[in-house]
């Protein structure tokens, strides 16, 4: 570690380049041509395939493997984007070990899956890299769709009803599109601008608006949006971050954890982006763990992530918590946040052991910190919505809401659960339906 990384308080460069490109390379390295072969030639091909059922998308998992063991990996590729068109997005991100890896046959019997997520990449990054886009629009139905929200459902919504015919007109609060997969994953995880370019790549469908900078509530309101097109469809996340509610809060340094994972993945220069000395990330999900590690990365002497649960409650797979712990973040589990301390800026944070229940007992510690992020959940924002359950958008069937002519997925919907896939397939799903409800005799 440089010795800058000694100094105290929040600061920019605390490793130089040489050490910031090594942590921040790409954490699975794509399959060579002869590492697909192999790693497609263990599938069974099971003929009923637990895979299929455990991916939210549905692939046709044997299907795609055998199109790579047969070198035909832009077939392959197809096989997988007719069912998730964010495909290579989510072979890079998403929890494959607890998915479809964790339901191979393989597993079970060896301990070690396919590697399915890695020849996914393998396949949609082949295609990719032609420039090809396997898709192509239906004749035009007349109707237009508002889509609120450039994330994983949102585009993925926008692109089926764009190949249904349809023209889409997406709403995103942000000045890119992406949403999660721009803003909110793990630099190391999505490498060389992949979701940017995944995105310019979906549009070639054609037929698709993107309207930056516009938020629902602030720039457009639902009524305007009911008014102006034949239906909507809402997939603009969770944009508010969750209290402490502790005393001290408000202290500088204090800051949320998507805030900061979302101003890294924005950085051209990562060696100006400040950390601190004493990192202290309270949460226990993926967010948590992405902004622990590149903490780490980016030169911070100790990182401490804490949650307030034991460790197999976390909803951090297994495979996340081990790699935090590789990159050297300490976990400690049962402890909630009581009081943040310092003199206008926190230098302390003060936690009490909780038991099973969430019960204080009494005992409680506090860290060193200059920096602490807040990682313990997301709320969503906006007035004029249809009816919640919870605090989330309460839908039926495939998306629609109590609105009619108004269908919701993704994280901002009841039943997301934070996953690129999940999303996806949300968004998918609803296209489907909101296609069948502009085109019903």
């Amino acid at each position: 570690m440089d010795a800058r990384a000694l100094k105290e308080g929040i600061i920019p460069g605390r490793l130089d380049a040489e050490d910031l490109n090594e942590g921040f390379k790409d954490l699975h390295a794509p399959l060579t041509e002869h590492e697909a072969f192999v790693a497609a030639d263990r599938c069974y091909f099971c003929h009923d395939a637990p895979c299929i059922t455990a991916c939210p998308t549905e692939i046709d998992i044997p299907l795609f493997i055998r199109q790579i063991a047969t070198d035909t990996p832009e077939a392959a590729a197809k096989t997988i984007l007719t069912q998730n068109i964010l495909g290579g997005m989510c072979a890079r991100v998403c929890p494959t070990e607890t998915l479809c890896e964790e339901a191979c046959v393989r597993e079970a019997a060896e301990g070690e899956p396919v590697q399915i997520g890695r020849l996914q990449r393998h396949a949609t990054d082949t295609l990719m890299a032609q420039g090809v886009h396997p898709f192509s629009r239906a004749a035009p139905t007349g109707k237009t769709v508002a889509v609120v929200g450039a994330g994983p459902a949102g585009l993925a919504c926008a692109h089926r009803l764009a190949m249904n015919g349809h023209d889409v007109v997406v709403f995103d609060a942000r000045p890119k599109a992406g949403g999660l997969n721009e803003y909110g994953i793990a630099a190391y995880k999505t490498t060389e601008d992949f979701a940017a370019r995944e995105v310019d790549w979906l549009l070639q469908i054609g037929g698709i608006e993107i309207r930056n900078e516009i938020a629902l509530g602030r720039d457009v309101e639902m009524a305007d949006l009911q008014a102006d097109h034949d239906a909507v469809f809402l997939g603009m996340g969770l944009g508010g971050v969750n209290s402490l509610s502790t005393p001290g809060e408000e202290k500088t340094g204090v800051l949320d954890a998507v805030n900061f994972i979302a101003d890294l993945r924005q950085t051209a220069d990562l060696a100006t982006l400040p950390v601190g000395r004493d990192v202290v990330v309270i949460g226990g999900g993926m967010t948590a763990v992405d902004a622990a590690v590149q903490s780490k990365l980016l030169g911070a002497l100790n990182v401490t992530l804490v949650y307030r649960r034991g460790r197999d409650r976390m909803n951090a797979s297994v495979w996340e918590q081990d790699l935090a712990a590789a990159k050297g973040v300490r976990i400690i589990t049962n402890a909630s946040p009581v009081a943040v301390h310092g003199n206008g800026m926190v230098r302390e944070i003060e936690f009490e052991f909780t038991d099973d229940s969430l019960e204080p007992t009494g005992e409680t510690f506090r860290l060193a910190a200059d920096q602490v992020f807040k990682a313990i959940g997301q709320t969503l924002i906006g007035d004029n919505l249809p009816d919640l359950e919870g605090r989330k958008i309460a839908v039926t069937g495939p998306g629609r809401t109590s609105v009619p002519g108004v269908w919701a997925g993704g994280d901002c919907a009841v039943g997301g659960d934070d996953l690129t896939v999940s999303a996806v397939a949300e968004g998918r799903d609803a296209a489907e339906d909101i296609h069948a409800a502009l085109t019903r005799a």
